[in-house]
């Protein structure tokens, strides 16, 4: 997620018809006039709704200071790649120029920046779910591993954020005993090219697009190199419990996910050991993650910020929790 005031400095330019000059200083490298495109939500980047008789697209636009341009660039040709290969993943739009990204000059400083096509179809949340959605799911994500095993593509190694705990936590003794156990452990694994390689990130359900029983991948903000295990417990979080096994209302699910990914690749036993370890790194890198988001408050924050301040805090709370929990029982 970018800072707080990051977003709140975006949306201090959002007019009451969901419009910003910034958008519109951006979108125009697709060609889209200004008052086109329409503010959706900003989290780990400013997302605008572009209405176009082509079909509905998403304007994605990170700046500079938060994201550089050799951060952006690989995710387009990764999703590019995947798209034409024929995963269900969905397609950047090139810029009128041809290129996958641009950045740009903005009155809120350079944007690095992106368009996609919608996915067809619709969220489900977990609630809703059936074995067969879930095994769909499981063999979804084997695809995207499968296709992008294949490509070569310049993305940052995962959980580099743990080297950051014993500065940024340094008060918090057993958090960074618990990140360098979690570190250790994660060095001791394979890395051979059945379990390590390109991972989408962030492959939960609220990434994921279904029409038909079919699911359709967008946002690979997160993407890097991992293990794919890895990705799979992240996948995962909403049918795990705060200890990072699986909850036990929702085993059966993790099962047909497990099956469903095994359809189409290969995930033996030792990595699904390991799918506990993952919870426990992922949850100490969130709450990195967090920390970052969460930067300095001030005394004008507006509401909004300060409530989703005490949110994030909670939630940094609850993934400190869990990647302590781990460490100290396995």
């Amino acid at each position: 997620m970018m800072p707080l005031t990051e977003i709140d400095r975006l949306k201090r330019t959002v007019t009451s018809a969901w419009e910003s000059p910034v958008a519109d200083q951006v979108a125009l490298a697709w060609g889209y006039p200004a008052g086109t495109a329409k503010w959706w939500r900003s989290s780990a980047s400013h997302v605008f709704v572009l209405p176009d008789p082509r079909g509905k697209r998403y304007l994605r636009f990170v700046p500079d200071t938060y994201r550089a341009a050799g951060a952006v660039e690989p995710a387009s040709v990764l999703m590019h790649r995947l798209a034409t290969d024929g995963a269900a993943v969905v397609r950047p739009v090139p810029t009128e120029t041809g290129s996958l990204t641009a950045t740009l000059p903005t009155e809120l400083g350079t944007m690095h920046a992106m368009v996609v096509e919608a996915a067809a179809g619709h969220e489900i949340d977990a609630e809703d779910l059936t074995d067969d959605l879930v095994r769909e799911w499981g063999r979804a994500l084997a695809l995207v591993h499968d296709g992008a095993a294949a490509i070569d593509v310049d993305l940052p190694d995962a959980f580099v954020e743990l080297t950051e705990v014993p500065d940024r936590f340094a008060e918090d003794r057993a958090l960074v005993k618990a990140a360098a156990r979690l570190a250790d452990r994660l060095a001791r694994l394979p890395r051979d090219r059945s379990r390590f390689g390109v991972v989408h990130g962030d492959f939960e359900l609220d990434n994921l697009a279904w029409d038909a029983g079919r699911a359709t991948a967008f946002d690979f903000d997160e993407a890097a190199q991992s293990w794919y295990a890895a990705d799979v417990a992240y996948a995962l979080r909403d049918l795990t419990g705060p200890d990072g096994e699986p909850d036990p209302a929702r085993r059966h699910l993790v099962h047909a996910f497990v099956a469903g990914y095994r359809g189409v690749r290969a995930l033996d036993d030792s990595d699904l050991a390991n799918l506990r370890l993952f919870a426990g790194a992922h949850a100490a890198c969130s709450a990195v993650r967090i920390a970052r988001a969460l930067d300095s408050s001030g005394a004008d924050e507006p509401g909004w910020r300060a409530e989703l301040r005490a949110d994030l805090t909670v939630m940094a709370g609850a993934q400190r929790d869990l990647a302590v929990a781990v460490a100290e029982r396995d």
